[in-house]
């Protein structure tokens, strides 16, 4: 019912659709740069659970405060939009986070950790391939470039986390 309404607006700029696909990349981008870098300054599964809660709730506020606030300054007489954009990015972020937390659960923190890479790419490249496709772009282009800034935010967060373990511990 949700991704209809957004698939039926196609005028530029539309709320639901700019706050769910902010949310659905934060959410994959922040979640997997934490998981990284706290897998590998601590490898403490329960670090990196209590590091992806944390982004579930805490960053899904401050994102959707950060796009209510973007919003209200380019539509502040236009609150309908304005709230429509905070809510789809909270309620995208959050569960987007959420889903990362079952493979840390049920596997150990390695296998987990791959889970949820394979899953976050997959999410990056759905969601890039209807950016693609709704904007008649190149595919191939889209999709490369989205995973790439992903990945290039993996290796550095892997990097982060070593450098911290080496300094403070």
């Amino acid at each position: 019912m949700f991704w209809s309404k957004v698939k039926r607006e196609k005028k530029i700029g539309n709320p639901l659709k700019s706050g769910f696909n902010f949310g659905l990349t934060s959410a994959v981008i922040t979640t997997t740069g934490l998981m990284i870098g706290l897998t590998a300054g601590t490898g403490s599964k329960l670090a990196v659970l209590g590091g992806i809660l944390t982004i579930a709730i805490a960053d899904a506020f401050s994102d959707a405060l950060g796009i209510h606030i973007s919003e209200e300054s380019k539509n502040g007489d236009k609150q309908k939009e304005v709230w429509q954009a905070t809510l789809a990015t909270f309620i995208s972020k959050f569960i987007f986070a959420i889903t990362f937390i079952w493979p840390v659960l049920f596997f150990n923190l390695k296998i987990a950790v791959l889970i949820n890479l394979i899953w976050g790419a997959l999410l990056i490249t759905i969601l890039s391939l209807m950016i693609a496709k709704g904007q008649n772009r190149r595919v191939g282009r889209i999709i490369g470039e989205h995973l790439l800034i992903a990945t290039l935010v993996i290796i550095l967060s892997y990097y982060a986390g070593l450098f911290i373990n080496r300094v403070f511990s």
